[in-house]
């Protein structure tokens, strides 16, 4: 297959080798002629071919690359629809469906995909495409998603994207349009998700595993739900045998929503109480004492780096609140969503709000995003949600 070429300066090929997905400007002697998006070859400064990827000729990250192993591959429909299968294989093999159908398919660079997301609401599959190089295969992706079997395609668009990468897509149904609010389950409780109007893809997957956990945690419990969105840690509480769920989030519309995920499970007969407001502020005003377990699932509070050491602060103020706040004995569910807080500074920062509360604290898990977000072992960027789960003596 002949392709542009980008060539490597010498001794800048390692990262290809160890299959990191990423070139960076610094690395490239010889750009290839080629616009935003095409696919191109890659080779060392000896011409050794070592990869294929997606071209961008105005961002630092000049290539993402997805093919290391075949020279010879034929970059078409038949190669894409094989690569998205094996990664519905993939979840099939890991997942229970007959409990579980809202899942992410496609986690870009943690299924050598990079510049794509597609998340999966029983038939209906929710679509981001975060790259120039997949807006040209989008015709591609969008068969191999209907020959597996999913009925509609709703494609979101992140502003970020349409800024900074150029994508150019309107937000919408590809081809039959399907209903905009599904109902899904996740290990056998219902969620309603509003894939048009809901954060991220309509509901945070990433959580299910953790979700579950706290099942373990809840039995006779008073649990609070702090950043609540539409009550997923609620409803798994409750599911659990918590005596009650107080769910907190300064978005009225997703209290709601949390509400109505509780009455589709529970028949309206829970020991429920949702309440819209910012979640820093009830953090200070509640009484210690008044629950024996609390989840803090904020949004990134560091989207890019120089946020990091505001966001440092905002997730110490919650988690040292939450520490001196708890009863005895109590189990605290902490995360950061941010990329640019990585596992080992999200745990000095709830150390120092552990120090600052002066109370003994203890690491009794450590999280991360669920088994269908993979981490590509050769990618460590792709591991951005970190959680810890703390007992409070």
């Amino acid at each position: 297959m002949s392709l542009p070429i980008l060539t490597l300066k010498s001794d800048r090929q390692r990262s290809l080798i160890n299959r990191h997905p990423w070139v960076f400007s610094g690395a490239v002697k010889d750009l290839p002629k080629a616009e935003t998006g095409d696919i191109i070859q890659v080779n060392d400064n000896k011409g050794q071919w070592l990869g294929y990827g997606f071209f961008d000729s105005r961002s630092e990250i000049v290539c993402k690359v997805f093919e290391y192993d075949n020279q010879d591959a034929i970059i078409d429909q038949a190669y894409w629809q094989l690569r998205l299968t094996q990664a519905y294989d993939m979840r099939k093999n890991l997942l229970d469906l007959s409990k579980t159908n809202c899942f992410r398919l496609v986690h870009a660079e943690g299924d050598s995909l990079p510049g794509m997301i597609a998340d999966v609401y029983n038939t209906t599959i929710v679509l981001q495409i975060l790259h120039k190089g997949t807006q040209n295969i989008l015709e591609h992706i969008a068969t191999s998603l209907h020959n597996l079997g999913f009925e509609f395609i709703y494609l979101k668009t992140k502003k970020s994207s349409k800024h900074i990468e150029g994508i150019n897509l309107p937000q919408g149904w590809l081809g039959k349009e399907g209903i905009p609010i599904v109902s899904v389950k996740e290990n056998g409780l219902a969620y309603e998700v509003d894939i048009e109007n809901g954060q991220k893809t309509g509901f945070f997957l990433d959580q299910r595993d953790n979700r579950f956990l706290l099942r373990n945690y809840s039995k006779n419990k008073s649990v609070l739900n702090a950043f609540c969105y539409t009550g997923g840690f609620s409803v798994s509480a409750l599911r659990g045998g918590a005596t009650n769920i107080t769910s907190v989030d300064i978005s009225k519309s997703a209290v709601e929503q949390c509400d109505r995920n509780i009455v589709e499970n529970f028949d309206g007969d829970a020991p429920s109480l949702s309440i819209a407001a910012d979640c820093f502020d009830y953090l200070r005003e509640m009484e210690s004492g008044k629950f024996d377990v609390i989840v803090l699932d904020p949004p990134a509070f560091a989207k890019h780096a120089r946020a990091v050491p505001q966001a440092s602060r905002g997730y110490k103020d919650i988690n040292m609140l939450a520490i001196q706040k708890i009863k005895p004995g109590g189990i605290i569910f902490t995360f950061s969503c941010s990329k640019n807080i990585d596992t080992v500074l999200f745990r000095k920062i709830v150390f120092g709000a552990g120090a600052d509360a002066k109370r003994s604290v203890r690491i009794i898990h450590q999280l991360t995003q669920g088994i269908d977000h993979p981490i590509n072992i050769y990618h460590p960027e792709g591991e951005y949600l970190k959680g810890l789960v703390l007992y409070v003596e």
